[in-house]
């Protein structure tokens, strides 16, 4: 190997220097990756307006939406599994947070299984939408890796979106080890539209009498 001479080793220590320098400044030019967006306060007091249609107060608020599938519908998707859908939405602000928390009852009926299946869940705070930043969503799970759904506003405020990719569910008629079962997003059943309807419509989804009677005062 060649021995480099005093000069020519200086000179390459002076390079890379430099070159170290350089290109320091441009890590320091260049930008910083943007962050996930966070929704403001405003952003989020807003969603919970048009997901509660107003009504949000310092207790629990609720939000019941339910689709039937019709005869026509289900032609149309011979893949969807589900014939119809509940879903209550839950809304209150504990102590040590000052923001809203929500919770989720989901409760499924199959064309091709007999029997009622619910679920339920915690879904946290507000979040951007990864369909567009622009929207809002909650993204709700089920305890022991069971899954979720993400629930949106559709246009109007009369109608919610329900995403999901797999969410554990329960037949309600039978002990719990014989009842779960994973409902799965297939080709038809990702996406479900549930239109807004009185809170009466969801109370199959609440066993608790206190709760029961606390949306009937909504």
């Amino acid at each position: 190997m060649k021995r480099l001479s005093g000069l020519t080793l200086a000179a390459l220590v002076m390079l890379m220097a430099s070159s170290a320098v350089q290109n320091a400044a441009r890590a320091e030019d260049a930008p910083a990756e943007k962050a996930s967006d966070a929704p403001t306060s405003a952003q989020s007091e807003g969603f919970a307006k048009r997901l509660f249609a107003g009504k949000v107060t310092k207790k629990k608020s609720y939000a019941c939406f339910v689709r039937r599938y019709d005869a026509a519908h289900l032609a149309a998707h011979p893949l969807q599994k589900v014939n119809g859908m509940k879903l209550l939405v839950t809304a209150e602000k504990v102590p040590e947070d000052e923001a809203l928390n929500y919770s989720f009852r989901l409760g499924v009926n199959f064309r091709n299984k007999s029997g009622f299946f619910d679920s339920s869940g915690d879904c946290g705070h507000t979040q951007t939408s990864e369909i567009s930043a622009d929207k809002l969503r909650i993204g709700c799970s089920v305890d022991c890796d069971g899954g979720g759904i993400t629930v949106e506003m559709a246009k109007g405020d009369k109608a919610t979106l329900i995403r999901l990719e797999a969410v554990r569910i329960w037949n309600n008629n039978k002990p719990d080890e014989e009842a779960a079962l994973s409902l799965q997003g297939g080709a038809d059943d990702r996406v479900f539209r549930l239109d807004r309807v009185d809170l009466e419509n969801c109370r199959a989804l609440v066993a608790d009498r206190k709760e029961l009677a606390a949306m009937r005062h909504k």
